[in-house]
């Protein structure tokens, strides 16, 4: 035997004449400063053998890690990313010659002071072979602006819920039912604030002298938190 689809579906809590229930949602916007940035470091070389790129491309990851960390505790992470050894054949001529070898290194640094991330950008792209990507801007998983967003999407949907039972010469009378957005099939209940956009730069050392330290401006992030509520209220009165 099989069951329509529409009795599948979980009944809608209607309430009763003595106990209406009243259903909102609750939401809230808040825009913030970041707390961390991230820049991307990829460090290259090249070398007419591989140990000859090997030992270029150590050397110079040991000058970027050694640069990064002299900055202390305004680097939260640092890490170390993906590795490579490419051989560059030959154009032209028969066989697999080998022109040359590319190395690369990937490395990611997290950092909190904004001031300090501007003069490491600079002095980063100011080494040879050396590119920097970003910054990209974004909130902790833990920051309390999600926090603060949640706590107001909840304040919003029981002052909609009261202003509809006043409407309807009654009052709030008991919770029903809170829940994030798509809670009941375990969907994501709102959508993650983009971390901010990205700057890229490619930079090789031309000058001896230093160069001067990036004003880097950060992106403010936008805070997005949704809640479903159930109230039930007074009976009205009609």
């Amino acid at each position: 035997m099989t069951v329509p689809s529409e009795e599948l579906q979980p009944a809608v809590p209607y309430g009763t004449p003595d106990a209406p229930r009243i259903a909102v949602r609750g939401e809230a916007r808040l825009e913030v400063d970041p707390e961390i940035a991230r820049i991307g470091i990829t460090v290259a070389s090249r070398g007419k053998d591989r140990r000859a790129a090997l030992d270029d491309l150590t050397r110079r990851n040991a000058t970027v890690l050694d640069l990064v960390k002299t900055y202390g505790d305004a680097v939260e992470r640092l890490e170390t990313g993906a590795f490579s050894i490419s051989p560059e054949l030959k154009d032209k001529g028969r066989g697999e010659r080998v022109h040359a070898y590319h190395g690369r290194v990937h490395i990611t640094a997290v950092l909190t002071d904004f001031t300090a991330l501007g003069e490491l950008t600079t002095r980063l792209a100011d080494l040879d072979l050396t590119r920097v990507d970003g910054p990209w801007w974004a909130l902790r998983p833990d920051s309390p602006a999600h926090r603060q967003a949640r706590q107001q999407a909840v304040r919003e949907a029981v002052q909609r819920a009261r202003e509809y039972a006043e409407a309807l010469g009654a009052s709030l009378a008991a919770l029903v039912e809170l829940a994030d957005i798509g809670a009941e099939n375990a969907a994501p209940p709102y959508p993650q604030a983009p971390g901010g956009r990205m700057r890229s730069m490619a930079y090789g050392a031309a000058e001896d002298a230093a160069a001067a330290p990036l004003d880097l401006e950060p992106q403010r992030q936008h805070v997005h938190a949704q809640v479903n509520a159930r109230f039930t209220m007074t009976p009205p009165q009609l």
